[in-house]
């Protein structure tokens, strides 16, 4: 009996490891591209719709005095300009789109799924939508609604409900998933995938009652894109990664909360897997910054805030012959607005509005930190206000190294020369360093 009953334990045993064998070997990951090798690829990139739900908000005195105290986000026509950036996709009709996070205001669930049914149109019409989120977007204490003069506290969103929402638009797609993240790798071409990375940290929101804005890459995470590397060179593909936090400083003075913990550590992995190409969003900035060690130098593009003026996107253009193509263009708002003959004086001349509703609420936000500081009189706080309008506009717009004498001769920069450094004379002078064109770039074939 004895020998009988350990006979059946070694047949089990032998049984169990020839299923684990053959379910190892036939795991294989299906890759299956809508664009097959050596066709041309076109991505629009964008980030930072910070869209609000119609029904969150209504012309009241909450409603208004959140916008008007804000940033300069134009959320007062965000879906104006989220409806005709839909109107520009399906124009021009891109192979693929891409949202580098923040897409809600505030994280609200009503805000995720509208916006959702919108990138549904987008699918529909042929372009393949792949999301991140992030900072404002994942268990965000401050998601609210807006009611006459008062504005209460409404549903947020968990990580889980994300993937949910989002299922359509990268994530049931995704070849391998990051078992900790929403990070996920996608392949819309033979020839170009996409690394999608959750860089957020939104883990402690709640207890903390506010969102985190800053950003890491964990080391599990650092493992899983080896994979995802390796994954891509065995089918010889090039890979585009995309993050909301910034993998490298663009801007002297403003790096905390806005380029990740550890982009030393991440940038070291980067440039040992070859990953050349990075998109990001989160400093509403039109910017280029290349880290280049001698080898293969990586380009990190951020995308200025589509919600912010100039309503700006980014297109990439992929040849398998010529390389990488970017470039940048504005959402037709005026175009929308005439085509559907709306009345609205704001939206028929949008471009000038939108630039005039920007430059009034950054000059709001210079002159009360100029005040508080008394460094200078008022006069001089106005001018040095003026300069800062211009300079924002033009980071916005990806335009420094154009509008650069006209910034460095105004009256506000030569106060600013005379004083010690301080934190706006480094923010002013750090941004003509580069001399790069912020708003075009060719990228040849990566090694």
């Amino acid at each position: 009996m004895k020998s009988k009953k350990t006979f059946l334990i070694t047949t089990l045993f032998i049984l169990t490891l020839i299923f684990t064998s053959l379910s190892y070997k036939t795991a294989v990951i299906k890759i299956d591209p809508k664009i097959k090798a050596n066709k041309n690829v076109s991505f629009f990139v964008a980030s930072d719709m910070h869209y609000l739900a119609k029904n969150l908000g209504d012309t009241g005195k909450a409603y208004n005095t959140f916008i008007e105290s804000g940033d300069g986000k134009q959320l007062n026509y965000i879906d104006e300009i989220m409806d005709a950036f839909v109107v520009d996709i399906k124009n021009k009709k891109p192979d693929v789109l891409i949202l580098s996070g923040d897409l809600t205001t505030n994280g609200e669930i009503a805000s995720h799924i509208e916006l959702a049914r919108k990138l549904n149109e987008v699918k529909n019409s042929g372009t393949a939508v792949y999301v991140i989120p992030g900072n404002h977007d994942i268990f965000n204490p401050y998601a609210r609604s807006f009611k006459d003069d008062k504005q209460s506290k409404t549903d947020y969103i968990s990580d889980s409900d994300f993937s949910k929402i989002y299922k359509d638009f990268g994530y049931n797609d995704a070849v391998l998933r990051d078992k900790k993240t929403l990070s996920y790798l996608a392949t819309p071409s033979s020839d170009t995938w996409l690394l999608m990375l959750d860089t957020n940290k939104y883990e402690n929101n709640i207890n903390l009652g506010y969102p985190e804005a800053g950003g890491k890459i964990s080391a599990s995470t650092l493992e899983w894109i080896k994979k995802c590397s390796d994954l891509a060179k065995e089918h010889n593909a090039k890979i585009v990664t995309v993050m909301h936090q910034n993998l490298l400083n663009h801007v002297e003075g403003i790096t905390k909360d806005f380029t990740i913990d550890n982009s030393k550590e991440a940038v070291e992995v980067f440039e040992e897997l070859g990953l050349q190409i990075t998109f990001s969003g989160h400093i509403h900035i039109q910017d280029i910054k290349i880290h280049d060690n001698g080898s293969a130098p990586i380009y990190d593009i951020v995308s200025s805030a589509l919600s912010v003026y100039p309503q700006q996107y980014g297109i990439l253009k992929y040849n398998a012959k010529a390389g990488f193509d970017y470039n940048t263009s504005k959402v037709d708002v005026q175009g929308y607005a005439k085509k559907l003959n709306l009345q609205d004086p704001n939206l028929i001349d949008f471009n000038v509005y939108s630039k005039n509703y920007y430059e009034i609420q950054a000059y709001k936000s210079s002159i009360n930190r100029l005040y508080l500081a008394e460094e200078f009189t008022d006069d001089q706080s106005r001018e040095v206000a003026k300069t800062k309008v211009k300079q924002n506009v033009a980071r916005n717009s990806g335009t420094t190294n154009k509008d650069k004498e006209a910034i460095i001769n105004s009256k506000g920069f030569k106060l600013l020369e005379s004083t010690n450094p301080n934190y706006l004379k480094k923010y002013l002078d750090s941004a003509y360093n580069n001399g790069i064109d912020n708003n075009k770039l060719h990228i040849p074939n990566l090694k």
